[in-house]
């Protein structure tokens, strides 16, 4: 059977992982480079510099460096958290390879073995620092093994020759391929620490605007706990007064009263959905709805409460759906309309559409519209055009709500004038839930 969700569905929220984490997609293309520019590098020397290398045993060793980055690439998708341990590891894997191809290739007379350098800069950038050392100590190891067991060819270091000297030549391609290759990853890895940084950043923001609406709504729960009492001594009152002779021969003060009790049932209302929203109140929960319900209700309820002369209401929401009653989007759609018909007294219109799978309303009015500063800060709390202490609350709350539901809030300047206020909620947040009925 249907039953209502116990709160609002929240977005799945982005793990912000280090830039060792997030670096592994490179690392894999950088092999691959590593891969082709081996073999490469293998048949140049064996057919254009006439050195003869063992071709069997190198090739299979760049096959074996091959499968290894294509099993890490299955295995480490781009988005996926790699460990600094799986990075040292695969580091290691690299150094291996390189040792054994040097080996090979003639031992430590062979200009490439500054690759090194590349693989303990690549070190130093991505893993911690007791792993960064270990990549020295274990490049310098592999350097002396190379000088004293040579390996099965020789290649004669004949810096004489100039450019005519394969050793030359080798130089020189390898220190292109380390700078090249240096500068492509790192920026890549700048990259990456930006993103994050920018990331961690907006993190730290939404934490700070949460634990204000978490004391916001401390003072707002007890401020409405005392204000049940006095709302309900004025209630009592303006039922004895309706009993008055005064208020009872004149009209015009029978109908100020009348608006004084609306006045006050509204402010109840607003008391007890805090309450609500707080957990306070007893015996009421969210109730099941349909959408089309849930918004002629809230727009029947707002205007009536609500000194509204000019309203225009659209609906096209497409077939209908069973979603849960929520107090606080309904006071934070409320909220909006509020803030457009203080603008705007004379005409607000609401239009809801259902566009994808969301939910979009869009709030419009002919007031002066939001100052450029406004925009460019919406949503933060204290922005407001109206000049009192303590404003601009209303809209911060109300993205704070949007994004409890997976949604958001955006705001921009009409070009006929007024104000445009579009909030877009996911219809999962909103929908009941399927449980089945034997759990």
């Amino acid at each position: 059977m249907k039953k209502p969700p116990r709160g609002p569905a929240m977005p799945e929220r982005q793990r912000s992982a280090p830039p060792q984490l997030r670096a592994q997609h490179p690392l894999v293309q950088l092999r691959w480079i590593a891969v082709v520019g081996q073999i490469v590098t293998i048949l140049f020397a064996q057919h254009v510099l006439d050195i003869a290398l063992p071709l069997p045993s190198m090739f299979a060793v760049v096959a074996a460096l091959a499968a290894f980055n294509l099993v890490s690439m299955l295995r480490w998708r781009p988005r996926a958290d790699v460990r600094s341990g799986a990075l040292f590891r695969a580091l290691l894997v690299d150094i291996l390879t390189l040792t054994a191809l040097l080996y090979l290739a003639g031992g430590i007379s062979n200009p490439f073995v500054f690759l090194y350098l590349l693989q303990v800069g690549l070190a130093a950038v991505l893993l911690r620092p007791w792993a960064s050392w270990t990549v020295v100590a274990i490049t310098t190891a592999c350097v002396l093994a190379l000088a004293l067991w040579p390996g099965p060819v020789t290649i004669p270091v004949d810096l004489a020759g100039g450019l005519h000297s394969p050793y030359v030549w080798g130089l020189l391609i390898c220190f292109a391929l380390n700078a090249v290759l240096l500068v492509v990853f790192i920026t890549r890895i700048n990259a990456s620490l930006r993103a994050r940084d920018a990331h961690l950043a907006t993190l730290r923001q939404r934490a700070a605007e949460e634990e204000h609406i978490v004391r916001m709504g401390l003072l707002a729960s007890g401020a409405a706990h005392e204000l049940g009492t006095p709302l309900a001594t004025l209630s009592v009152i303006l039922g004895d007064w309706r009993r008055m002779p005064p208020f009872t021969e004149r009209t015009d003060l029978r109908d100020e009263l009348g608006e004084m009790q609306i006045q006050v049932d509204r402010c109840k209302s607003i008391v007890t959905g805090i309450l609500l929203s707080a957990g306070k109140a007893r015996g009421e929960s969210p109730e099941p709805t349909t959408l089309a319900t849930f918004l002629d209700g809230l727009v029947t309820e707002w205007r009536a409460t609500r000194p509204v002369r000019g309203f225009e209401y659209t609906k096209d929401i497409g077939s209908d759906i069973a979603i849960i009653s929520d107090t606080g989007l309904k006071q934070m759609i409320g909220n909006v309309l509020d803030n457009a018909l203080e603008a705007s007294p004379d005409w607000v219109a609401l239009e809801a559409t259902r566009e994808d799978d969301a939910l979009v309303l869009r709030v419009c009015d002919r007031g002066p519209g939001f100052a450029p500063a406004m925009l460019a800060e919406f949503g933060r709390p204290y922005q407001s055009s109206k000049g009192r202490p303590g404003g601009g609350l209303g809209l911060f709350l109300s993205v704070n709500v949007a994004r409890a539901f997976g949604g958001n809030v955006a705001a921009r300047n009409r070009e006929a004038g007024g104000a445009e206020v579009t909030v877009i909620l996911p219809l999962a947040s909103l929908t009941l839930e399927e449980v089945d009925d034997e759990q």
